[in-house]
């Protein structure tokens, strides 16, 4: 996904910068498409139990769950989660010769009636987070975002229209941005938040993800990892990209063999919910692996 914020560890990893900029996804999905970028893929079947989860847990917010979808990029994971299409079929779509021929306006009006056709009735509201302006605008003008910010989190506070929205947000979904952003967005965020908010977090293993699961601590919001299941993301560019990746998994005490050693980046889940909450594992049914800190978080690096 789009980066929302600027303080992540990013050294040695390779940046795709120019293809959230576009006004529509076609070289974002032309780029990637040769790197079998994925964790969108494995994310959506997650997201959806997740949600389903925490639209039953309830609570005294109107007009049903708000989904706030951090390092949105286009839209992606409100696609897969709201609509009855996969990843696949996304890549297709987007470096078709059909796509080819339009333009950005007439790609959004395609996108629209394309969407609208495959909603899910069990649909969510998805906001959107990144500071790719242009990406979050298509978003919202294809129809799957129903609203969007551009707010750098990392840099200032939320501006009055995302202030606005936070209260309504029950979960917090992330995939790919874990190496842009740090606990500094999420302090931003919670702080605005009213109630309950899950966080649920595909994070790469070449970055630790511990200071914003102490920080989701002091929050109240108990977090579980299972380590042993991992997510591929995308192959590597080149093999400065790979050794960096080996190397950086490595000094976090993870074992890169048969993961980043067989040339791709892979993710963990972290799932983040209000201390003493109850849930089954949304990672394919293997039990959790973890320990408890005696902040009342479950983290294992």
């Amino acid at each position: 996904m789009g980066r929302s914020g600027s303080g992540g560890v990013t050294r040695g990893k390779s940046r795709f910068d120019d293809i959230y900029v576009q006004p529509d996804p076609r070289a974002y999905f032309t780029r990637l498409a040769p790197l079998d970028y994925e964790i969108p893929h494995h994310a959506q079947p997650v997201f959806r139990q997740v949600a389903a989860e925490r639209a039953a847990h309830g609570d005294s917010r109107t007009g049903g769950l708000v989904v706030l979808d951090l390092c949105c990029s286009y839209g992606i994971n409100a696609a897969l989660l709201n609509h009855e299409v996969t990843l696949a079929e996304l890549y297709e779509r987007y470096t078709s010769d059909t796509a080819s021929r339009m333009s950005p306006e007439e790609l959004a009006a395609w996108d629209r009636d394309f969407y609208a056709e495959r909603r899910r009735p069990d649909a969510l509201r998805v906001y959107g987070l990144d500071i790719a302006t242009p990406a979050v605008r298509y978003a919202r003008d294809a129809g799957l975002l129903e609203a969007g910010f551009t707010d750098d989190l990392e840099r200032v506070p939320p501006g009055p229209e995302l202030r606005r929205a936070l209260p309504e947000v029950g979960l917090i979904t992330l995939t790919g941005g874990g190496s842009y952003i740090t606990e500094r967005t999420f302090t931003a965020l919670l702080d605005g938040v009213r109630g309950h908010v899950w966080v649920s977090a595909f994070v790469l293993r070449t970055v630790s993800y511990e200071p914003v699961v102490r920080r989701l601590a002091a929050y109240g919001l108990r977090t579980t990892v299972e380590t042993s299941r991992t997510y591929p993301q995308r192959r590597f560019t080149d093999e400065r990209e790979q050794q960096y990746a080996i190397q950086a998994v490595r000094a976090l005490g993870g074992d890169p063999s048969g993961r980043e050693e067989a040339g791709r980046f892979h993710s963990v889940l972290y799932d983040s919910r209000p201390g003493g909450a109850v849930h089954a594992p949304v990672t394919g049914g293997h039990q959790p692996d973890h320990l408890a800190g005696a902040d009342g978080s479950t983290y294992r690096d």
